[in-house]
């Protein structure tokens, strides 16, 4: 599994810091990922639709730890560069 462009779009609200999307085996583009501040560090939220009834269900998800990890660590990878890249714009 490649994951290649992975775009992030900041956003300042108290807990969503951020939307990502990227691209998987340089074919098929996953957007409406949700980078989220837990009360331990970030984490990657997967996207999702309202049903009906007012709940929301996973439209896209991994079907196994090992693929959620790689999913993560790569999207927060690029969030924190982004971050890193404006902190040393703004000195």
């Amino acid at each position: 599994m490649e994951i290649t462009n992975i775009r992030i779009i900041l956003v300042n609200e108290k807990k969503l810091k951020a939307f990502a999307s990227f691209i998987l085996n340089k074919s098929f583009v996953i957007t409406g990922l949700k980078i989220i501040e837990g009360s331990h560090g970030y984490l990657v939220s997967m996207p999702t639709i309202r049903t009906s009834d007012g709940t929301y269900r996973d439209i896209f998800y991994p079907t196994n730890s090992e693929t959620r990890k790689i999913i993560t660590d790569k999207v927060l990878e690029a969030f924190e560069s982004k971050i890193n890249k404006l902190e040393n714009l703004e000195q």
